[in-house]
């Protein structure tokens, strides 16, 4: 059984990113936002923050940037599903001989695909724009985790979305508040210098956590508690979010 789920799913994830190929505007597009905020922040912001740091400010906003051009990738998800709901391609899917799951995990790991494609563009936008690290390959590969577990949680609640919505514009609409939440947090400026109830909210919201921890991690320094915090939002969150798409799911297909 499990042979024929992977089967299905490598399939069905072949499908959907052939697709991408034909449309790689989807991923220039998620890039190009993030790579527009950081020519903002570094090159006209950047000089006025202080953020406590002699670290370049590339290198302390880039954890950041990063969060933003996942959440913006995902949106692309929840069109695609949506998209696939509204032309009855999963009730075709239902009368052929495959995995129910292979359907929505093809989507999950075209997200993950794209999504890391998008990252690589702007981890290399801001190596031309001078950040800098010297940690070794594991750190890399550690940080690498730390975003798959990223756009694996955010991509289960853009199934949700476009399992959900109603219309195109409302299954892509979800992301907008995920991608506004990094300002609200470490990404850009130290959450001491935000007003009383701001800074509480910033420090106790798990992208603060998240960005802590990358940042520590490429900076070659402990990340403490941050890592286990990151770690126990993000676990948290994908399981949250994937039993919802499921029973989600099943509620639309039964």
């Amino acid at each position: 059984m499990t042979t024929y789920v992977l089967a299905d799913t490598r399939a069905l994830t072949g499908r959907s990113l052939r697709h991408v190929l034909r449309s790689p505007d989807t991923i220039i597009t998620t890039a190009v936002t993030p790579v527009a905020l950081m020519l903002l922040f570094v090159y006209v912001l950047g000089g006025a923050i202080d953020t406590g740091s002699e670290e370049s400010y590339i290198n302390y906003m880039l954890p950041g940037i990063l969060l933003i051009t996942i959440a913006s990738g995902i949106a692309y998800t929840a069109y695609r599903l949506f998209l696939d709901m509204q032309g009855g391609i999963f009730e075709r899917f239902q009368s052929m001989p495959i995995a129910r799951s292979s359907v929505l995990w093809a989507h999950v790991l075209t997200s993950l695909v794209a999504n890391l494609v998008s990252v690589t563009i702007v981890v290399g936008v801001a190596l031309i724009m001078g950040f800098r690290t010297g940690a070794s390959v594991a750190v890399w590969l550690a940080v690498a985790g730390i975003l798959v577990l990223f756009t694996l949680a955010l991509t289960w609640i853009a199934v949700i979305a476009g399992l959900s919505a109603k219309t195109v514009e409302g299954a892509s609409a979800f992301s907008y508040p995920l991608i506004f939440l990094p300002f609200i947090s470490s990404a850009f400026v130290p959450t001491d210098s935000m007003p009383g109830p701001v800074a509480w909210f910033a420090e106790n919201q798990p992208v603060t956590s998240i960005v802590n921890t990358i940042r520590a991690l490429f900076a070659e320094q402990p990340a403490g508690n941050d890592i286990w915090i990151a770690l126990a939002w993000l676990v948290g969150i994908l399981l949250a979010a994937y039993a919802g798409a499921i029973a989600v799911y099943r509620r639309k297909v039964s």
